[in-house]
């Protein structure tokens, strides 16, 4: 578990493709001074699991599975990356609850100033979008981030100086593509609702109605 809250912007020291996975090293900066064989570390959103140090270069293995369901295929030697160690028990969750897990490979469509910040819009499939509301919490590359509208098939959402300075997102361009993640809150409520939209005229219809009415959900 992790809460999007990036600590250290890593540089891809190597990516060795197998047959079909691969062996990724990062030169981590500071996250590698406490990490150990076996920990768990969120690389641009998705989880991965140490299983090789030497001295700040940490290493992974990636599924076949990963590198088809995430952007990580496309790293290469200098590019940088999203660090986040996994959250500690006694740890600050200072953004939102983040699993690792992938739900899909979005797109920047949009990124322009606003004033000192920068304002993106990234398509994504409409399974994700749907799973998304104004002012709720949405991963990007690992970046816990609000939404800020979303809108048919994509959502955009607002990048302090701070942010892009610290997480790839600064680096990011039109036509990039980033992994996302939606709140798993939102995920636990659609299920609820697609268990419960069978019986629209009983207590569970209600409730679809009443989710839909607070902006949990959207209509459709």
């Amino acid at each position: 578990m992790f809460t999007g809250i990036i600590v250290e912007l890593g540089t891809v020291v190597s990516m060795d493709r197998k047959v079909a996975d691969a062996r990724l090293a990062i030169s981590a900066g500071s996250l590698s001074k406490d990490a150990e064989i076996g920990d768990s570390v969120s690389i641009n959103g998705v989880c991965l699991t140490i299983v090789d140090i030497k001295k700040d270069v940490l290493a992974f293995d990636v599924s076949a599975e990963t590198l088809g369901s995430t952007n990580l295929g496309g790293l290469r030697p200098g590019d940088r990356a999203n660090l986040e160690p996994s959250l500690r028990a006694d740890g600050k969750l200072g953004g939102h609850f983040v699993t690792g897990h992938v739900d899909a490979v979005g797109r920047i469509k949009e990124k322009s100033p606003v004033g000192d910040a920068f304002r993106i819009v990234i398509d994504s499939p409409g399974q994700l979008t749907g799973l998304l509301v104004d002012k709720g919490s949405v991963a990007v590359d690992g970046i816990s981030l609000t939404v800020v509208e979303v809108s048919g098939d994509s959502f955009s959402v607002m990048i302090i100086p701070h942010t892009a300075k610290v997480t790839t997102i600064g680096l990011k361009r039109v036509g990039d593509s980033v992994n996302l993640e939606a709140d798993i809150i939102g995920k636990y409520v659609a299920r609820l609702v697609k268990g419960s939209s069978a019986s629209s005229s009983g207590g569970d219809g209600r409730l679809l109605k009443s989710l839909q009415q607070a902006g949990f959900m959207r209509e459709g």
